[in-house]
This record gives structure tokens, C-alpha cells and sequence, in this order.
């Protein structure tokens, strides 16, 4: 029987990372005293360096910066949308204009 996948917070993962990366532990015992995969603490360890160095990642953030950066890009993203639709809508109500003159 396999396992089942678990999930973990944000603010999870990044604790897990420090423990390598801030508190000098072994990728092997931090992953042992969390109880979770040594890939998945290495990867949450190469997702904060690679967030600590600029890089905003494809995945949730893990630092408070990162998250502050995806918000942002996300809203930014529904304003071009809803500025797209707005145009839309307008060239589209003023081809109903002109068909109906």
C-alpha cells in the first residue's frame, strides 16, 4: 500500500528549510526529526536559497517577500485581464452602436 500524500504550510516548509540552512542540521536528521522525506526537505532548501538570491519560484513562496511578489504579480495579472475585457466589451458595444444606426 502506498502512502499518502501530505501537504504542509508554507510556514511549515520554510522551517523546515532553516534548519538546514540557519540551524546547520543534516538534510537526513532535519528530515528524520520532521518526519518528512529528505526530497522534500531538500527542495525546500533549494527553493530558499533560490528565493533568498531574487528568484520568485513557479510553486507557493516560501519567504514573506516571495509571497508579497506573487500576490502582487497575480493581481497585476487580473488588472490586465479585466482592462483586456473592458476593451473588449467597449469595441464590441460600439459595433452594436453602429449596426443599430
Amino acid at each position: 500500500m502506498s502512502r499518502q500524500r501530505r501537504s504542509f504550510s508554507p510556514e511549515f516548509e520554510l522551517d523546515a528549510a532553516r534548519l538546514v540552512v540557519k540551524q546547520g542540521y543534516s538534510i537526513s536528521d532535519a528530515a528524520r526529526s520532521l518526519d518528512v522525506s529528505t526530497t522534500a526537505i531538500r527542495r525546500r532548501v533549494k527553493q530558499l536559497e533560490a528565493e533568498r538570491g531574487g528568484e520568485t519560484p513557479v510553486s507557493t513562496a516560501l519567504t514573506p517577500e516571495q509571497q508579497r511578489i506573487q500576490e502582487l504579480e497575480a493581481r497585476a495579472n487580473r488588472l490586465e485581464r479585466d482592462k483586456i475585457l473592458n476593451k473588449a466589451s467597449a469595441l464590441l458595444m460600439s459595433d452594436e452602436m453602429n449596426r443599430t444606426h
